[in-house]
């Protein structure tokens, strides 16, 4: 793609999201990391798993007791009469009883003890009387069965307990380890290299010349693809000038497999970014029809020896940067670290206060979250909407998604929101 080609790219009639969205998913499909390696379990937290988990064993590995009482054989309740047992031992979780039950008797039993043999069910100590060795159960108490969990009956031994591309959560390692796994294979970090671009940044402790400003995205977006679970490159500050540009994308290409930058997307006589780029591969520079985030860069920078290295490109003022980031680049990257997108469904929330919208292009307002008198969210729009003002986005708790048709949100009208603890 030549140079002229990308700047007519950039002035031609917007995408709408979900076109941007289909266009950079059909373009990385396939293409997902393939290289595995082994981690420890306490390692393992967000990383993609490379195969299928399955269960070594039945889990659980015995029947046993869902409650705190004594286990019987259900075959000792007789319908409208009270049932007396007799107390013959007891088991607890680790040390079980030794031995049958004989009809007629029971055994002292603790919540994830083993069953013993001859018993089927638990009744729980609240709901009997017990007189020395002796239980008496009320009619209608427990039914026979209750409070017995079944071997098996969470997991059969050889089914998928985690299944390939899931990226791994507390409680998928807390299964792991009962399964008995100490390691898991996971596929290699996405190498995502990162910098910002313009002439104009600082690094925070600097001192700032007229004109400038701190450099904020990189901190941002590094923290936001380190939560993602990618290993970030920082390739720090890049001024407006080709040479530099293209200096800092050749060790981008040779370093990692996608790269993310902010800044230098949008048409403007100091934006060098498509010029550079056109030398590297074939990346489109798309005015897409949201706000904030309207400019976005996307495509691959070819390497003649192995898989291409893929270019998302961010405006440069920050809440634009972020916005772009969480609703066109991050499904693409998880797709690149060869993880299976799972997003969290948007959250349905009532509007409190009347938003203006202009159809024609969908919007993501920064809102904040409360439970309403009806018991159900609703949402208002918190601070202001302007994609440099960070400090609103901070407060925030998520993104109204106002979709392009739409237009003015009123009072009590539904908005689907977009949770920050969902995204990542």
């Amino acid at each position: 793609m030549s140079a002229s080609t990308s700047v007519a790219a950039a002035v031609a009639a917007p995408l709408s999201v979900a076109e941007a969205r289909q266009r950079i998913a059909s373009a990385v499909a396939g293409h997902g990391q393939k290289a595995c390696e082994v981690v420890d379990l306490m390692a393992a937290l967000g990383r993609v798993l490379a195969e299928d988990v399955l269960a070594p064993q039945d889990v659980p590995p015995h029947d046993n007791s869902a409650m705190d009482g004594f286990a019987f054989a259900g075959q000792a309740l007789v319908a409208g009469q009270a049932t007396r047992l007799r107390v013959v031992g007891r088991a607890l979780a680790g040390h079980p009883f030794a031995g049958s039950v004989a009809p007629g008797d029971c055994v002292r039993i603790m919540t994830g003890a083993v069953m013993p043999a001859g018993t089927d069910t638990v009744v729980p100590f609240e709901r009997c009387e017990q007189q020395d060795d002796v239980v008496f159960i009320a009619p209608k108490t427990v039914r026979a069965g209750d409070n017995r969990r079944h071997r098996g009956e969470d997991l059969a031994v050889g089914a998928v307990a985690l299944p390939a591309g899931r990226r791994l959560r507390p409680a998928d390692l807390g299964l792991a380890a009962s399964l008995g796994l100490s390691r898991l294979s996971v596929r290699r970090r996405l190498a995502v290299a990162l910098f910002s671009s313009g002439d104009e940044l600082r690094s925070p402790g600097e001192a700032l010349a007229p004109g400038c400003l701190y450099d904020s995205n990189r901190f941002m977006l590094a923290a936001t693809l380190t939560q993602l679970g990618c290993e970030v490159l920082d390739l720090g500050r890049v001024p407006d000038d080709p040479k530099a540009l293209d200096a800092v994308l050749h060790q981008a290409i040779e370093r990692a497999d996608a790269v993310v930058t902010s800044g230098g997307v949008s048409v403007g006589d100091a934006d060098h970014t498509r010029a550079v780029l056109a030398r590297h591969g074939p990346v489109d520079f798309w005015s897409v029809a949201m706000r904030p985030g309207r400019p976005f860069a996307f495509g691959r920078l070819e390497r003649p020896d192995r898989a291409p290295c893929w270019f998302f490109a961010l405006p440069g003022n920050p809440v634009a940067a972020l916005v772009s980031f969480q609703v066109l680049a991050r499904e693409a990257l998880l797709a690149l670290a060869g993880a299976e997108c799972d997003a969290i469904p948007p959250l349905a929330a009532r509007c409190v206060e009347p938003i203006r919208k202009r159809p024609g292009r969908a919007e993501f307002a920064r809102v904040r979250l409360s439970l309403g008198p009806d018991g159900h969210a609703q949402a208002q729009a918190w601070g202001g909407q302007s994609s440099a003002a960070l400090s609103a986005l901070v407060g925030a708790h998520g993104l109204a998604v106002l979709q392009s048709q739409q237009g003015d949100v009123g009072i009590g009208d539904w908005m689907d929101v977009l949770p920050f603890e969902g995204l990542c």
